[in-house]
């Protein structure tokens, strides 16, 4: 995280006044003091060489005595210093900066940033993580805004976790959208294989003797969830079973959204044997919802996720899923947004990943009739 600050392009002017005295920079580094942060100022009047000398170490040209580099670069890691992104933003036109904008810290958009975080050790990048819905009724389009006020300025490339809508390939600013809104168009993407694993979900279920199970979706905006609910009814036509749409309900991948969906299927007298949430926190969600209503997992019910997210091996019982690779899928999307600033485009490139099964306690055979 950048917070520091510095003047645009002083190489001369009050900051050369450093070497004559602390009297003379004192105005400028007052007002920079002010915000509690080490400026280029203070930098310059502890080193006791000017600005510009300051600026070219920190930047990396040539110029200065070694010596004096050393003892620029002393001062630098005492004092905290750290330029500001606008200032080098305006300087070199980049800022060696990649933006991931997410929704909301939640468990899904922070596995992906740990594997993001990961795979930029090493490559000369920094990231900059930003919430772009925190607060906000009106949720939809919250990937534009959040882009329209940190391309080109703050960030270099980006990184958007699950957007809201269709994106536009924003001009000079790579962008790699994870869990596309309409799948593999626009902008370069990576998701995960949504309809196999549906599948390979549907089809564990029925395995164990389900037929009658229940299908909680999620939002129904965004591809992966289309194509998770088409994998869910694939596999059962696919196995001779007729998919009950009255047992099929949107969650939107929310425990607060999937709740009352969640009471309408297991308080009904004919409620399912099984039922497969499309995301872990829904999942996670029916589990609670049963224990309340006495029903035991997976005795009475059973029950399988999609993400395989940390809380899904913790949750009680420890909950049967799809697994995603999400710190793969953050890696690779970064990898994409850092050969694309290399390479000099913004050329779209599509990637899916694999899913699969991770059993555990939450799925058994249903209850003898």
């Amino acid at each position: 995280m950048h917070s520091g600050t510095s003047s645009p392009g002083s190489t001369a002017g009050p900051g050369d006044g450093v070497t004559n005295g602390p009297d003379a920079a004192e105005p400028f580094a007052t007002q920079e003091r002010a915000t509690g942060r080490a400026t280029i100022t203070d930098v310059a009047r502890v080193a006791g060489v000017s600005v510009a000398t300051v600026s070219k170490v920190v930047n990396g040209r040539y110029g200065v005595a070694a010596a004096t580099a050393e003892r620029v670069l002393g001062v630098v890691a005492d004092l905290g210093y750290e330029s500001s992104l606008v200032a080098r933003s305006l300087r070199r036109r980049q800022t060696n900066v990649i933006g991931v904008l997410v929704a909301e810290f939640e468990p899904f958009s922070t596995e992906l940033l740990k594997g993001i975080s990961a795979a930029v050790r090493g490559t000369g990048y920094e990231l900059l993580a930003y919430c772009g819905d925190a607060g906000r009724s009106d949720h939809v389009g919250w990937e534009r805004r959040s882009l329209s006020r940190l391309a080109g300025t703050l960030i270099d490339g980006v990184v958007i976790v699950t957007p809201t809508l269709a994106l536009p390939v924003h001009e000079g600013v790579p962008v790699v959208a994870i869990d596309p809104h309409t799948g593999p168009t626009g902008p370069a993407t990576v998701d995960s294989d949504n309809l196999g694993g549906a599948r390979t979900a549907t089809e564990h279920l029925i395995a164990l003797g389900h037929t009658r199970i229940g299908y909680l979706g999620g939002r129904a905006d965004l591809e992966s969830a289309r194509l998770r609910e088409l994998g869910f009814v694939e596999a059962m036509e696919a196995a001779g079973l007729t998919p009950d749409p009255s047992l099929m309900l949107e969650g939107g991948y929310r425990p607060d959204r999937s709740d009352r969906p969640t009471h309408d299927l297991l308080e009904r007298t004919d409620r399912p044997t099984a039922v497969f949430a499309a995301n872990d926190l829904s999942a996670i969600h029916v589990l609670q919802v049963a224990q309340e209503l006495g029903l035991r997992v997976p005795e009475d019910l059973s029950v399988i996720g999609f993400d395989d997210i940390p809380e899904a091996a913790a949750s009680s019982p420890p909950l049967t899923t799809i697994a995603q690779s999400l710190h793969e899928m953050g890696a690779e999307a970064l990898r994409m947004v850092i050969g694309m600033l290399e390479s000099g485009t913004t050329a779209g490139k599509h990637t899916r990943l694999p899913t699969r099964l991770v059993q555990r306690a939450s799925t058994a055979p249903p209850p003898a009739s």
